[in-house]
């Protein structure tokens, strides 16, 4: 029996699909992720966009086209939003949601049909993923209580939760991953009893793998978290979620800080860790963003020497406060997120020529590999899964060439 688990959206959607294939395999199924014919279909979707959502429903339909007599699961945030619609269409025969993903193995166990969507009070476990030689995605943290004006997740992933520490570090000792990410929807409201996320990397500190946070909120960066992160095997690369430049655009948002607090913030991790990459999100075109307030966000990548940028053009979601507010052309959003998207590539270019003639070592993965700041790498020769000493020399593709050195243990 083949099972195809199919995702779409987040980083932690992906996570949660590996480990439902996991758990797919210890009922008996050969997995997949690639979408083409199977005996099950498992449809992890998106919800973040509206056009997330068409890609969601859309995928349904391509499974029905591989084959109409197999049964399709969905779950994730897209279900969880359109549930009843989910389950009215041809062969889906289970929808579990957003936060229904810990049950979802069980149903399909007893042969459960319907929906079945329930807000989770605690944190889901789910089957461990799959051993990884190279880089594995550790769970901590769910849900988000923070409300963003332009944001369902809060709605579709639930309040915020926490992992037991206890929990993850026994996964994290016993991974045979060479890289560990602490992932979630908001790991900076990391909380089990008095340990927040600084504690937990303390906890973690002892750990013999490379590891990486997922993305950060401003507040999470406190003088214990950048403490905690010089001493153990944690990596100078924060993704510090930004969305605007703009104070009057940042306070319309629901974002609790302001520009000043993000900027001080960008100049305390570059004072413990002066060559660190900070990437971010910015949306362009938020109901009422003025030019000045896009001038805010233009110039803010260059203040805050942002190693790469991702730009999204807002996307109104019905359900949100942003959602009754006035939305701007199409076009001058296309404009702005063009103007923006320029002014990233100058950024980046800016961080790579920094590194070139310079040593670092590389992770690397089946196309190239990682140096601790997350700058990407070439290198001939390197198998996956091997950590080497190398030397940065040249621009090469979305990352730099480098020539290998020696192996590192």
């Amino acid at each position: 029996m083949r099972a195809c688990v199919f995702t779409l959206g987040c980083k932690l959607n992906e996570v949660e699909s590996a480990s439902l294939m996991s758990g797919l395999k210890a009922l008996g199924y050969e997995t997949t992720e690639e979408l083409g014919p199977a005996d099950l279909y498992l449809l992890n979707t998106c919800a973040v966009t509206r056009e997330a959502e068409k890609k969601s429903r859309q995928a349904v339909a391509r499974m029905r086209k591989y084959n109409p007599d197999a049964p399709v699961i969905v779950c994730g945030c897209a279900a969880e939003h359109h549930a009843e619609d989910f389950r009215k269409r041809e062969g889906v025969l289970l929808v579990t949601g957003a936060q229904g993903k810990g049950r979802l193995l069980d149903l399909l166990r007893e042969g459960k049909e319907g929906v079945f969507v329930e807000p989770e009070v605690g944190f889901s476990e789910l089957p461990a993923p799959q051993k990884t030689r190279t880089r594995a995605y550790l769970r901590i943290q769910d849900g988000c209580n923070r409300f963003c004006s332009y944001c369902l997740i809060p709605y579709l992933r639930g309040r915020s939760r926490s992992r037991k520490k206890e929990a993850i570090v026994t996964e994290a000792l016993a991974s045979s991953a060479k890289e560990l990410v602490l992932t979630g929807v908001d790991i900076s409201d990391y909380h089990d009893g008095d340990c927040d996320l600084a504690g937990l990397l303390h906890l973690l500190k002892g750990v013999p793998a490379r590891i990486r946070l997922g993305s950060v909120e401003e507040s999470a960066v406190t003088d214990e978290l950048l403490t905690a992160m010089k001493e153990g095997s944690f990596m100078p690369h924060f993704h510090l979620s930004l969305q605007s430049g703009s104070d009057a655009v940042l306070r319309s948002m629901n974002r609790r800080y302001t520009r000043a607090e993000y900027l001080a913030a960008c100049r305390q991790i570059y004072k413990a860790f002066p060559d660190a990459a900070i990437t971010t999100d910015i949306i362009v075109g938020f109901p009422g963003e003025s030019e000045t307030d896009f001038e805010d966000s233009l110039s803010i990548v260059k203040e805050a020497g942002f190693s790469r940028v991702h730009v999204f053009p807002f996307s109104p979601r019905e359900g949100t406060a942003a959602f009754k507010k006035p939305d701007l052309p199409a076009a001058l959003k296309h404009e702005r997120v063009q103007r923006l998207m320029a002014a990233a590539r100058e950024a980046e270019e800016a961080y790579l020529a920094r590194f070139v003639g310079r040593e670092s070592d590389v992770l690397f993965e089946s196309d190239g590999g990682y140096t601790p700041n997350y700058l990407r790498v070439y290198a001939e020769g390197a198998e996956e899964g091997s950590l080497w000493r190398v030397k940065l020399l040249e621009r090469e593709k979305d990352g730099l060439k480098a020539q290998l050195l020696h192996p590192l243990a």
